[in-house]
């Protein structure tokens, strides 16, 4: 509410201390620029450690860390404030945490990209932990190249990471924008589709096989009477004689009026 003066006074609310979200709430009626979400896992192991526990790894804290330092540079900037004069020692230890994070995500990649995925949508940059989301995500065996015999563990919380979830994850990240808009918009399948042989939803447009399980797309995509493309979903619908939906139809028509 006004002062009197022209500047703005905080009434208190309750006998209740601020809480995370409504520090949010704050940042943003007094213009302030705040990624929310960047600091929700740091909030979380405060939390628990307010507490004397955290059931977190140390990897998981330097992560959460790692993401929320941005933020705190952000609000330095915004304040224009030299965060080494204000913060000293502890900016220092929040470089340090960062930049160890950075280099275990870097070492991680690195072992991911040298699998030969099936699918250049695949990238290690997009390979994410099932259970906790982390992108702290390594391949056991580091030399392998091969998909078919890459196992993946989490550096986060320690669990073994399914290829067939990954890989599948990683199709919806890059795809599916797309998909959603050509539903949304027009009613149409695609870019992405189930393949019928592993089940998986990583079957793609302009790729000659299912990104999971290398199943071959060996179909006519042409149809032969009336020159028409021939989509992916008309095939896996059961349409792999030559034709299209349209000419499919008017045959079966014609047949049963014969």
């Amino acid at each position: 509410m006004p002062d009197g003066q022209g500047g703005i006074e905080l009434a208190q609310v309750g006998h209740s201390t601020i809480d995370f979200q409504q520090i949010g709430e704050r940042a943003k009626d007094f213009g302030i620029s705040l990624d929310h979400k960047a600091l929700k896992a740091l909030n979380t192991i405060r939390n628990d450690m307010e507490h004397h526990y955290t059931s977190e790894s140390a990897t998981a804290i330097r992560a959460a860390i790692s993401k929320g330092f941005p933020v705190v540079a952000s609000l330095f900037r915004q304040m224009e404030e030299d965060p080494v004069a204000l913060l000293g020692e502890a900016w220092t230890t929040m470089l340090e945490t960062k930049e160890l994070y950075d280099q275990e995500l870097r070492e991680a990649r690195a072992t991911l990209e040298k699998i030969r995925w099936r699918s250049s949508s695949i990238m290690a940059e997009v390979i994410k932990c099932g259970d906790c989301q982390s992108e702290l995500v390594e391949q056991v065996e580091p030399e392998n190249e091969s998909q078919d015999y890459a196992q993946l563990r989490c550096k986060t919380c320690g669990q073994d990471v399914d290829v067939a979830d990954a890989i599948e994850q990683a199709i919806e990240k890059a795809h599916g924008a797309e998909a959603y808009v050509r539903y949304k918009d027009a009613f149409e399948d695609g870019p992405i589709y189930q393949c019928p042989v592993c089940g998986r939803s990583t079957l793609l447009e302009g790729e000659d096989g299912c990104a999971n399980c290398g199943e071959a797309l060996d179909f006519n995509a042409e149809c032969f009477r009336c020159g028409a493309g021939i989509s992916i979903q008309d095939y896996l619908d059961g349409l792999d004689e030559g034709l299209c939906s349209y000419c499919s139809h008017m045959q079966e028509k014609i047949l049963r009026e014969d």
